[in-house]
């Protein structure tokens, strides 16, 4: 089976203090998400999966209805920093910013539930979707961390922010129910050149 990793579009800034922040995508980030359905219109795609976070149901949503499919919500895949009280793009991000000072001190407190938790969630969640879609093509709306993490660890890299993908980029891996897993491409962004504003990261 094949599954199309696809990272969300770009969120609105959100800014609280009273529990865990989950942006809706921006006006750019819905323009992302409906070039990414564009460009993937014409793939034979059988099922839809996406985080429980909302940029990234709300990223699937346009392939969603182009191809009359309903996505299915997979907590296992939710960001690394799914507790964190705000969400703020890496572009806007200052040195002060506490993202910033965290990944300074130690890169790994990125990951709220710790990484090797992390990592098991998102091996099991992706291990769980390929048992469940033989012989399917799945699109699969997630998060940089959890697209970072899955294929360090499909390529036998020890560094977990080596592989970051830009907002809509999408990645393939080739899986088998045997356990054998090919990476075939990662962070495909052509789909996204008539977006002048387009930006990466976080």
């Amino acid at each position: 089976m094949e599954l199309l990793l696809i990272r969300h579009a770009l969120p609105e800034t959100e800014v609280r203090n009273d529990g865990p922040a989950d942006p809706p995508l921006s006006v750019l980030g819905n323009l992302q998400a409906k070039a990414t359905a564009d460009f993937l219109a014409d793939e034979t795609i059988n099922a839809i999966v996406t985080s429980t976070m909302r940029r990234a149901m709300e990223t699937s949503r346009p392939l969603a209805e182009r191809l009359g499919l309903r996505a299915q919500q997979l907590d296992g895949l939710k960001e690394s920093d799914h507790q964190r009280s705000s969400y703020t793009p890496m572009e806007d991000m200052d040195d002060d910013h506490e993202v910033i000072l965290d990944y300074l001190k130690d890169p790994l407190l990125m990951f709220s539930d710790g990484y090797d938790a992390f990592r098991c969630r998102v091996l099991e969640t992706f291990d769980n979707i390929v048992a469940s879609h033989c012989g399917q093509t799945v699109a699969v709306y997630c998060h940089s961390m959890v697209v970072s993490v899955y294929l360090q660890t499909l390529l036998g890299h020890d560094d977990p922010f080596a592989l970051l993908c830009d907002y809509c980029g999408i990645s393939r891996v080739s899986a088998s129910t045997t356990g054998i897993r090919t990476v075939r491409s990662i962070n495909e962004t052509a789909h996204l050149r008539q977006l002048a504003s387009s930006v990466p990261f976080n």
